[in-house]
């Protein structure tokens, strides 16, 4: 990071989440920072100085309202209190709090941001661009037809075991966010896919003890990290030609858009994608809507 010297294990990892998960630039991560560091400032400056656990949804409601009274912007508002949320819905997930004490709290709608996908030409270019002669062939190849056949985030990927693997019956059992668990249906390319990987591939790698039961292992056969998955999928876009700004989770946003695209209920893509509210799976109504205006004023006449 450019503007804060991160020390502090939790605000390293969230900064590496940002990276890899969100895929957003070093300047958006050092606005996410700021945020936290603003709110931890503020924390102190009144005297409570509290650790992560004891901060409460009242302590959020107050440093809202100190926004408010200082006359911050509507729009600086919103963007201070959306990283704060990100933080603390990181923290809960990842098992640092036991709660979230921001999912409560509110922020200007300033409009939604749609997030980028690809295309199945795209998946398929990139997927082109692997070199199944080398030893990491078939390894990368099951990643991006894991992550796109099966919706799943980086993390889910990465700790994906034999007994979340259920061949016979088509399915993978990922646990999400909280350490909820979703059945996950997988098709017949990804298994094929990761079939081939563990047959023919991961065989050959020193297994380490203790993630034996790790099906990704990277080259000195330990979990495969995200780091890794994140370098993979920039590298083959690159050589696929595609400009867009992706990460692993944009194979999870194509996943959803795709099946929102085909008429798959809206309720199905929730559970799928391990959702706890609808609201989170609507803003996949929105990109499909977005892709039938486009192909309208592509092919009808009347808009050429």
């Amino acid at each position: 990071m450019k503007t804060f010297n991160i020390t502090d294990p939790v605000l390293k990892s969230f900064a590496s989440f940002l990276m890899l998960e969100k895929a957003l630039s070093e300047n958006s991560i050092d606005a996410y920072l700021h945020d936290v560091l603003l709110f931890h400032r503020w924390n102190s400056q009144i005297g409570e100085d509290k650790s992560l656990n004891k901060i409460k949804e009242d302590d959020l409601h107050a440093f809202v309202q100190w926004m408010s009274d200082i006359e911050l912007t509507a729009r600086s508002q919103a963007r201070i209190i959306s990283g704060i949320k990100s933080f603390f819905a990181f923290c809960f997930a990842d098992g640092v709090t036991s709660s979230n004490p921001s999912e409560l709290i509110e922020m200007p709608r300033l409009g939604k941001h749609l997030p980028v996908f690809l295309s199945i030409d795209e998946i398929d270019a990139m997927l082109k661009c692997i070199d199944m002669s080398k030893p990491d062939g078939h390894r990368s190849k099951a990643i991006i037809e894991v992550l796109y056949g099966c919706g799943l985030r980086v993390s889910e990927l990465v700790n994906l075991s034999f007994a979340d693997y259920f061949p016979d019956d088509d399915f993978v059992r990922a646990i999400g966010k909280g350490n909820k668990d979703r059945l996950v249906p997988i098709g017949k390319e990804a298994s094929v896919s990761l079939q081939q990987y563990i047959k023919f591939s991961r065989v050959h790698f020193p297994v380490v003890r203790g993630h034996e039961h790790i099906i990704f292992l990277n080259q000195k056969g330990r979990k495969l990290s995200r780091v890794s998955v994140f370098t993979l999928v920039k590298r083959l876009a690159e050589e696929a030609g595609i400009k867009k700004n992706i990460s692993p989770h944009t194979f999870r946003h194509s996943f959803a858009t795709h099946l929102v695209e085909n008429g798959a209920d809206l309720r199905i893509v929730q559970e799928l994608l391990g959702h706890s509210s609808i609201t989170t799976t609507e803003i996949y109504t929105h990109l499909s809507r977005e892709y039938l205006r486009d192909t309208m004023m592509k092919f009808h006449p009347m808009y050429r």
